[in-house]
């Protein structure tokens, strides 16, 4: 079993799948979960989703056309409607369409400029952050793209401090200060892990350019909060008062893949968006390179004999705790030594 695909846990939560701009020019596939899904605009231009796959011969839905808000398989041209039923059947004008030709469709929202989709009725909303709706803040798009890396894994690298000295060495981090910052701050709820602290970084040129800071090192306030399953938002604070906030939110295709979706809110307007999406995307690259030669977490990981810890682990050990805890509830926790 993939602990993190194949039960119905996971399934209850909304996840990013694709810029909602995508779809001006037609129905798209996405795979989450190892759910195959088509999407497209219904005609009032909200996103619908639901399987990529015909309930006549299993043809492709995501390779038809939308007519009049409907998805129509490119093989026979039957129409489903956004609610996953048959609307028309060319072959057989007159007859009354029978109720068993359907197809699933799953609850999906815009938001953030990306579409949203759950495969099953979701156990909480959309994360919610209030500065994107906060006028002395501005949203800039950041990246969206496929990483070879499982989705846990990507949100514990983002709670690990202790990596960024190393991994982050010609970015922001400095191999020679590896020892991390204690935490001044540790909350959690049931779903989220918050913690803070002050984190040194070495100012490098693009860092200098994305925060408007010239000192060759900077202490910024770091707080960082993991929401359940797969959101983490980075909130970092300067001393010129910039503040600069990532969030970023992987969506898992299959136990080993990932879709990666980030954005970024500034309380500034004249950093350039294309030098703030410089910095991160460096970042990006860094972390990307080292999680894709990591494997995934798997099932043992969640034995604490598996692997070793060191101090600077006990917040993503935290956010473990919770994520057993979820599949706990779903009687889907494998057991130790088995």
């Amino acid at each position: 079993m993939n602990y993190h695909t194949d039960h119905a846990a996971l399934k209850r939560f909304w996840y990013p799948v694709l810029p909602i701009a995508q779809l001006q020019d037609g129905p798209k596939a996405f795979t989450l979960l190892d759910e195959p899904l088509v999407l497209w605009l219904d005609q009032e231009g909200k996103p619908a989703a639901t399987q990529d796959r015909c309930c006549h011969r299993s043809a492709k839905l995501s390779i038809g056309q939308v007519i009049e808000g409907c998805i129509r398989c490119p093989y026979h041209g039957w129409e489903f409607d956004p609610q996953g039923a048959c609307v028309r059947v060319p072959q057989h004008p007159d007859r009354p369409i029978p109720s068993g030709y359907r197809i699933n469709a799953y609850p999906c929202q815009e938001r953030y400029g990306y579409v949203w989709v759950c495969l099953e009725p979701p156990v909480q909303d959309i994360p919610e952050f209030a500065e994107a709706t906060d006028p002395n803040y501005r949203l800039i798009p950041g990246f969206w793209e496929t990483w070879q890396c499982s989705s846990l894994r990507l949100m514990e690298n983002t709670l690990d401090i202790a990596h960024i000295p190393f991994v982050h060495n010609q970015t922001f981090g400095d191999e020679r200060s590896p020892v991390p910052p204690d935490y001044d701050l540790i909350e959690e709820t049931d779903t989220t892990v918050h913690v803070r602290s002050l984190s040194p970084a070495r100012n490098r040129p693009l860092m200098q350019k994305a925060m408007g800071v010239d000192e060759a090192r900077v202490v910024r306030v770091r707080d960082l909060t993991w929401i359940m399953p797969f959101t983490a938002k980075l909130h970092l604070t300067f001393g010129n008062g910039l503040i600069s906030i990532m969030v970023a939110i992987a969506s898992p295709i299959n136990a080993r893949t990932s879709q990666i979706m980030t954005f970024y809110l500034r309380n500034d307007t004249e950093t350039p968006a294309e030098d703030v999406r410089a910095f991160y995307d460096a970042v990006a690259r860094e972390d990307k390179a080292l999680l894709e030669a990591t494997e995934a977490i798997h099932q043992q990981a969640f034995c604490p004999i598996e692997q070793q810890n060191m101090n600077s682990d006990k917040i993503g050990l935290l956010m473990r705790r919770r994520f057993s805890t979820l599949l706990e509830q779903y009687s889907l926790l494998p057991q130790c030594g088995n």
